[in-house]
């Protein structure tokens, strides 16, 4: 990033750049321990006119070792022995960039809390004591609004449910972290629910309709009464055989599996959602192959007032 001379990177920039939005949520991006990443990001995207004053990214789950062989190959360290997959610490984070001020001293970080005490989890039987829930992270990061009060994101990034076994380890793993904002939400964990107003926004990994995955937690959460899904929709009109979602809801291109709508944004009710959209132009639009280099995941965003 610092160099510029990567393609997949430059593309980014201009994706971000011309997405022009206020708060930014970025999964995928790797973490350092002094920040190098996300501020070279930041000089980027400030060169090219899009400065983002504020950031925060957090130590993600990914590739912290447990010291266990937790694949069963006789191989202590490797990247399926690690809280969550990753080959080094770090590797493919969360952070947020902000033109609004980030209330750091607020930030609640849910990415330590166990699995196993999770209500009504799915967690295998094997799973190692102290197993974090969080394949990434989990967030409450309060952002201050111009008219000094805060709109709390409740960010998360979730495991895909496949690349697993018999025992479908992934598939529970992405349909409980999905489902404990439901629990924070119906006040039944050991933190209290947020307050409103607030998003919950993020990598979900899992379509409501199509691909693979178990569907239920992230049913209930796009149905929850205390949120509003304003569905963002791309102009795509693809039809991928054998599936039944509206593709205009899609936010990834998979090859073979075709588009999925894995990422979402749902505000709580007492926002009042102005639009909403996917970055998803037409093949033939000259910024298609802009967003298709920078990655197969689409932007999508809400435009919110109070």
């Amino acid at each position: 990033m610092q160099r510029g001379d990567n393609p997949a990177q430059l593309a980014a920039v201009q994706v971000i750049t011309k997405l022009n939005a206020d708060v930014l949520l970025l999964t995928g991006i790797d973490y350092d321990l002094r920040g190098e990443t996300v501020a070279a990001l930041e000089a980027r995207l400030a060169d090219a006119g899009a400065a983002y004053p504020y950031r925060l990214a957090l130590r993600p789950n990914t590739g912290v070792q447990t010291g266990l062989d937790l694949d069963g190959n006789g191989i202590l360290g490797e990247p399926r022995d690690a809280m969550a997959y990753g080959r080094w610490s770090g590797e493919g984070g969360m952070a947020v960039l902000s033109r609004l001020p980030i209330e750091t001293d607020n930030i609640r970080d849910f990415s330590s809390f166990p699995w196993a005490e999770l209500p009504g989890n799915l967690m295998p039987p094997d799973t190692p004591p102290g197993q974090p829930l969080s394949t990434t992270g989990a967030y409450e990061v309060p952002i201050t609004l111009p008219d000094g009060t805060s709109l709390r994101l409740l960010a998360y990034y979730a495991s895909p449910p496949i690349f697993d076994g018999a025992d479908d380890r992934n598939g529970r793993r992405n349909h409980d972290e999905t489902a404990f904002w439901l629990h924070l939400l119906a006040g039944d964990l050991p933190f209290k629910p947020p307050q409103p107003p607030f998003v919950i926004l993020g990598q979900s990994n899992l379509d409501p309709a199509d691909g693979a995955g178990r569907k239920d937690a992230i049913t209930a959460l796009l149905h929850h009464r205390a949120l509003q899904d304003p569905a963002p929709r791309g102009t795509s009109s693809r039809h991928d055989p054998g599936q039944s979602g509206d593709p205009a809801l899609d936010t990834a291109l998979y090859p073979k599996v075709g588009g999925l709508r894995v990422e979402m944004i749902l505000p709580s009710q007492d926002l009042q959602v102005q639009a909403a959209g996917v970055v998803w132009p037409p093949d033939d639009d000259p910024s298609a192959a802009t967003i298709t280099a920078a990655s197969r995941h689409h932007p999508l965003w809400v435009d919110l007032r109070r």
